[in-house]
């Protein structure tokens, strides 16, 4: 079996069985840490702040691929073997399937039990949105809505450049997703610092979040839901969200279960009135996270089949 396509294999299963361990070493921490301490640097340096902001980006951003190159290659002088083991590693970091699964079960035992304030409290740290005007419908709606979009961030993407560029490309992107997600605001703060890294954030996301359209259809037919309205609601609604890339997975997502997605959400106090995705569709209900939850997991084994395949068949 080819080296990469087993290495993907083994990634995927470690996080299936382990998940994400938060502490003592977790290099996506270490990424945090890194643009709490160089922002002040950059906006001290230069004048503008948009352009603080594109160096700010550019310099992490590089330095993340530099530094994980540099050390697998450093381990691969010392043995190969420890380099291969090094880079699992380094992408077991990089994947978050059973965390996000975790998180959306964990949401929904609350509301099973008619435990709404315990629910607003878990969905809260998984979601930018105000949780406390939410009611059940919204609960289970915004988790539905954060599993949809993380299939992307912490599935699809880290490891479709896993596949094309190893544990330095996968490391680059986890830096360029968590720069968007500490800095990409369109606030008074960020709205021009963080403008380079929330643009950056939807280039790297733009063809995973299309071809992960694909995979949950296919994931839809497996596991028994409807594949066709996956397909059918992303190419049609995909493109009603606010986010160049979160609507595709949102809309499949939606399609599949058949279920209203997206819609008029309260953010830092602020109605933001985003479109309805799967508008034919009725609201969702906490039964749907369960659904949610096996279709990611179904959408994850097929992202990983499918990348898997195409390193066997690479010379």
């Amino acid at each position: 079996m080819n080296t990469w396509c087993l290495i993907l294999i083994v990634v995927v299963i470690l996080d299936l069985l382990m998940g994400d361990p938060e502490k003592p070493f977790h290099p996506i921490r270490w990424m945090g840490q890194a643009i709490d301490f160089f922002e002040p640097v950059f906006r001290t340096f230069f004048k503008g702040k948009q352009l603080a902001g594109v160096f700010f980006a550019l310099f992490l951003i590089s330095g993340t691929w530099v530094i994980t190159y540099s050390l697998l290659s450093l381990a691969h002088g010392i043995c190969p073997g420890f380099a291969t083991v090094l880079e699992i590693f380094l992408l077991f970091y990089t994947i978050s399937i059973h965390s996000l699964i975790l998180a959306g079960m964990t949401v929904y035992e609350h509301l099973k039990k008619g435990q709404i304030e315990k629910a607003r409290h878990a969905v809260s740290r998984i979601v930018g949105r105000d949780t406390r005007p939410l009611d059940q419908t919204g609960i289970a709606r915004a988790s539905i809505e954060t599993i949809a979009e993380n299939f992307v961030d912490g599935i699809v993407s880290p490891l479709f450049y896993a596949a094309i560029g190893g544990a330095p490309l996968a490391m680059t992107y986890k830096m360029i997703n968590t720069l968007d997600s500490m800095v990409g605001y369109k606030n008074d703060q960020y709205r021009f610092f963080g403008c380079c890294a929330a643009r950056i954030d939807d280039i790297a996301n733009w063809l995973p979040a299309r071809l992960s359209v694909l995979f949950i259809a296919l994931a839809a037919k497996i596991s028994g839901f409807s594949y066709q309205k996956a397909w059918q609601t992303a190419i049609s609604e995909g493109a009603n969200h606010l986010s160049p890339n979160a609507g595709y997975p949102e809309a499949a997502f939606a399609g599949a279960l058949g279920i209203r997605l997206n819609g008029p959400n309260v953010y830092h106090g602020k109605m933001v009135n985003k479109p309805f995705i799967g508008i034919n569709f009725l609201a969702p209900h906490p039964g749907h996270i369960v659904q949610a939850c096996c279709l990611v997991l179904f959408s994850a084994l097929v992202v990983t089949g499918f990348l898997g395949g195409i390193l066997l068949i690479l010379p």
